[in-house]
């Protein structure tokens, strides 16, 4: 809606505040409050806000050695514009407009660097430049605990209380009886222009998944993220709290962050995944597609699984996948084809739901254009249980090796750029770093005695 429309909207609603937000390397939501007169003045060219946003981890820790081309010591204003395509209401704060924005450098010509947002929509632009329609969907599992923010600090999050117990995958006893918690999510979830498709019980002990309505891809982003920062509100309001990390307990299964992807025509009628004359219907861009995938994902896998924790999910016999396998509706594979005509996608289940899925989905479209550009062929696919074939690849299985592997990529700065890439390795260097200096649990469990 242009700005006469949001105005008269603004008043039809009696918005009296505004917050607006990006969200960072990690995927945290940065953001503020602000005035409607600030608002209306700043809504077309933009506002300052700090880039320390960039500098700061997950724990709003300075990185060392950050610095990167166009970005100047000191931390200054970067500028953050407005998208007013974004626009929701959170039905608690019915007077409050909230918005998302994008973050440039000084100046407002060149997009940061390291805004996450910009980096899908450069990507989503190259596609469409070639007259593809990027169309994803994000499956997220999460864990609900009986516990409050403040609680979780005060145990130091030891004897964590799921909010239920047993393996209980797919139960109607388990949706009945937190049925407020239930309605709570999908309604708001709804007024917030989140679509949700589905909500079930996973196997676990309080664990859930949500499948998000696939779109197109920055507005797939948009939902994906502001899910996880919604539901901690929701679940906040209910005493209890919530988790995204892709394994929270060594003993049960992790948070899959599935990422669904088909590209469209330009008309966005025309699934181009789809052949029903070709094997599994799957047509040659979708196979291309696939083929790029395939092959850089052992170099991408940090963009997939950003943190240290991402890799303790990759164990077998959890339907987690440890090479760069693809087959059809294969779930042990990396890539699961879903021959299902104008639905046809391909499924990436390498992602956990600890992903930055602005930088995910970026990930998955970019690795596979560079496939369809190249006609990359994908290898042979995968029948029966992809975790135990000999002789393939693995994916990396730390941290440090999937950013080494990043580091090196020629490929990754190609179709992501150099500067995003530099940055993004820098800060998992920092993360590694972290955790080597980190005192464990089990640490002190095996050593404080015994040695």
């Amino acid at each position: 809606m242009d700005l006469s429309e949001l105005r008269k909207v603004f008043e039809e609603r009696g918005i009296k505040k505004v917050k607006v937000g990006g969200f960072d390397v990690d995927g945290v939501l940065r953001g503020k409050y602000v005035s409607t007169t600030k608002f209306w003045n700043v809504v077309e060219k933009g506002f300052g806000f700090c880039d320390v946003i960039f500098g700061w981890d997950i724990a709003d820790a300075l990185y060392d050695n950050t610095k990167i081309t166009g970005w100047h010591s000191g931390y200054p204003d970067a500028l953050a514009k407005i998208d007013t395509s974004t626009f929701r209401v959170l039905p608690y704060e019915p007077d409050t407009a909230c918005f998302l924005a994008d973050f440039y450098l000084p100046g407002g010509k060149h997009p940061h660097p390291a805004c996450p947002r910009n980096l899908l929509k450069r990507v989503v632009a190259r596609a469409e430049a070639s007259g593809l329609l990027p169309r994803l969907g994000a499956e997220l599992e999460f864990w609900l605990f009986q516990e409050s923010p403040d609680s979780l600090h005060a145990k130091r999050f030891q004897a964590l209380d799921p909010i239920s117990p047993g393996m209980f995958g797919y139960s109607w006893v388990r949706e009945g009886q937190f049925s407020d918690l239930v309605h709570d999510v999908l309604d708001t979830m709804h007024a917030f222009d989140i679509d949700i498709e589905g909500m079930h019980t996973e196997t676990g002990p309080g664990v859930w998944e949500v499948a998000l309505q696939y779109d197109d891809a920055v507005r797939a982003a948009d939902q994906a993220a502001l899910f996880k920062t919604t539901m901690k509100q929701i679940v906040g309001r209910h005493g209890l709290a919530v988790t995204f990390m892709a394994k929270w307990n060594a003993s049960l299964p992790g948070s899959s962050g599935h990422l669904h992807q088909s590209l469209f025509d330009s008309t966005g009628q025309e699934n181009l995944f789809f052949d029903p004359k070709a094997e599994d219907s799957l047509s040659t861009v979708a196979r291309h597609y696939l083929g790029g995938q395939c092959a850089l994902a052992p170099e991408l896998t940090a963009l997939y699984s950003p943190f240290i924790n991402s890799y303790k999910r990759y164990v077998p016999g959890v339907w987690a996948p440890l090479t760069p396998s693809w087959g059809v509706e294969n779930r042990t594979c990396a890539f699961r084809v879903i021959p299902n005509g104008q639905g046809t996608r391909i499924e990436n289940r390498q992602t956990a739901a600890d992903i930055n899925p602005y930088i995910a989905m970026a990930t998955c479209i970019a690795s596979g254009l560079w496939g369809v550009e190249r006609a990359v062929p994908p290898p042979p696919p995968v029948v029966g249980d992809a975790t135990s074939i000999e002789g393939a690849a693995p994916l990396p299985r730390s941290l440090e090796e999937a950013t080494r592997a990043l580091e090196e990529s020629e490929a990754a700065r190609e179709i992501l750029g150099e500067e995003f890439v530099d940055h993004y390795v820098r800060t998992r260097h920092w993360e590694i770093t972290k955790a080597r200096t980190a005192v464990t649990d089990w640490e002190l469990e095996r050593y404080f005695e015994a040695v």
